[in-house]
């Protein structure tokens, strides 16, 4: 499958807001191993990381290494640094990103906060003194839905409410983003309008509000909007016949779902758990499960690679 992000394409969307000293480390990779990086992790006074697929290495002066205790130590001022170059030196122009605790940057990757937070009456009001960082490198496959497709749509325009299942890092938000594409760019049947709620901004990784991945041409998309408002806030005002999420989990999360199939609006989701048992532990998703809201359940694992579709399951509630 054609995978979105090249060389080039890394060194311009994320080694540009390093420190030169580090894009030079960096430029050391080898193509494949830019094919196959997921996240560069800078921690102050830790190791330079790059993770490279199921490998976390650290970055050393000529070559990548398991042996941490030769990697790059990063320092606080290469933090201050990058932190500056991704807010465009305005950190107030970002301080609801930080509040979430990422920022996303153009091509929609994300880089992930962490420092010391400030709380005003149970909200986040703040986080500074940033200590660690995390750029996770987003990614397009297009066509990895493909085999998933027949078993959502039930006909042309009518098809299953869907739920994603897997631990963290198995490529359910790269599944959950093609499987938007093709719905909404109508492969392979018709189109349909879809409406993306992007709680995280990881489905269509939107930069200022437009959408940096392929989420189809008849998608609308609230970025960063809390899945429970967005999904009223959709159906009030944009008359999606398909409404797609991630990390259905809280009660809030279940109302307005059920709220969505009552409007008889399509749903499709994620959510994290290891197994079909795992999920059905937990109660809120239990409940929607027994309550027949999910009609299909696809189940990733990383067996063979991130990606891995371990189970296309009909579900049909006892």
């Amino acid at each position: 499958m054609p995978v979105v992000s090249s060389p080039d394409q890394i060194k311009t969307e994320i080694l540009s807001y390093l420190p030169l000293h580090m894009q030079r480390l960096l430029n050391n990779l080898k193509p494949e191993e830019y094919q196959l990086l997921e996240e560069i992790r800078l921690r102050c006074g830790q190791p330079l990381l790059v993770r490279i697929g199921e490998r976390e290495l650290a970055v050393g002066e000529d070559r990548l290494t398991s042996n941490l205790l030769h990697g790059y130590r990063v320092k606080q001022e290469d933090i201050c640094r990058v932190i500056a170059s991704i807010s465009d030196n305005s950190l107030y122009a970002f301080e609801e990103d930080i509040r979430r605790g990422f920022i996303t940057i153009p091509g929609g990757h994300r880089v992930g906060l962490a420092g010391q937070v400030i709380l005003k009456q149970n909200h986040i009001e703040l986080i500074k003194n940033f200590a660690s960082l995390c750029f996770r490198v987003a990614r397009e496959v297009k066509g990895c839905a493909r085999s998933v497709m027949p078993s959502i749509f039930n006909t042309p325009q009518i098809l299953n409410n869907t739920l994603i299942v897997s631990p963290p890092r198995c490529g359910k938000t790269t599944l959950l983003r093609d499987i938007t594409r093709c719905i909404s760019a109508g492969s392979p049947r018709p189109g349909m309008n879809v409406a993306v709620v992007d709680e995280r901004s990881e489905i269509a990784g939107c930069y200022h509000g437009v959408p940096q991945l392929d989420v189809g041409p008849r998608t609308d998309i609230l970025d960063g909007c809390p899945k429970d408002i967005g999904m009223m806030m959709a159906i009030r005002s944009l008359s999606p016949q398909v409404i797609i999420t991630d990390e259905i989990g809280t009660q809030a999360d279940a109302g307005a779902v059920m709220e969505c199939i009552h409007a008889g609006v399509h749903i499709i989701s994620t959510a994290h758990a290891e197994s079909l048992e795992e999920l059905r532990r937990r109660p809120i998703l239990r409940k929607l499960m027994a309550d027949g809201v999910f009609k299909l359940v696809i189940i990733l694992s990383r067996r063979n690679g991130p990606g891995n579709i371990d189970q296309v399951i009909r579900w049909d509630a006892p």
